[in-house]
């Protein structure tokens, strides 16, 4: 692994509760936490990136389901804002195609042989009750991040665990999970550790 000139990787989450120190040798890591919601992440993110342009914004956090497992850890390859998705109004854009923001190619061919990808529903508002157009994991900041690494240019990847079924108590069962899935994430990367593609 090259370290003469060391890649910067952004790793953000929402709430400090999703922190885990998440460290590799050899790459400059920064851990931001963006707050709950659109606004306040996408801001959040803007501003990092302005002061420090990363190599890789690496979103790690929580996620509901439909219709997969708690456990599971998905990698969204495609964003959608459910709120503009949801007013159906004429010119309105309210979805990023994620695979367009996983560079380099060689991180992207990796990212495509992964078992678990999928859609990704971001929304400013706890989804407690079932939707089927709501894809497969959804969350509170992807698609924001997502859309301000598109306009700034910065690839962005994201990682999402599973920690509640929509519809049966999902606040509840979604604080009761954070612990889970802050062990469960951390397993997952050191199963697969694909930093070192960033470099490819």
């Amino acid at each position: 692994m090259q370290t003469d000139n060391p890649k910067t990787i952004f790793i953000v989450y929402a709430v400090k509760e999703e922190f885990i120190p998440l460290t590799v040798e050899g790459y400059n890591i920064k851990h931001i936490c963006t707050g709950v919601g659109k606004t306040k992440s996408a801001t959040i993110l803007t501003k990092n990136i302005c002061l420090n342009k990363p190599d890789l914004v690496l979103n790690i956090g929580t996620a509901g389901t439909l219709s997969h497992n708690v456990g599971d850890v998905f990698i969204p390859i495609r964003f959608r804002d459910r709120d503009y998705e949801a007013t159906k109004l004429p010119g309105i854009e309210y979805e990023i195609d994620g695979l367009e923001l996983i560079r380099p190619n060689s991180l992207k061919d990796w990212v495509l042989n992964y078992e678990k990808l999928g859609v990704c529903s971001t929304g400013d508002t706890f989804i407690t009750e079932a939707n089927p157009s709501y894809g497969d994991v959804i969350d509170m900041e992807a698609y924001a991040l997502a859309y301000v690494c598109k306009e700034l240019n910065v690839p962005f990847l994201s990682v999402k665990y599973i920690t509640d079924i929509i519809g049966q108590n999902s606040v509840e069962h979604w604080e009761n999970k954070l612990a889970d899935a802050r062990s469960g994430l951390m397993s997952w990367f050191d199963k697969y550790k694909f930093f070192p593609l960033i470099y490819c």
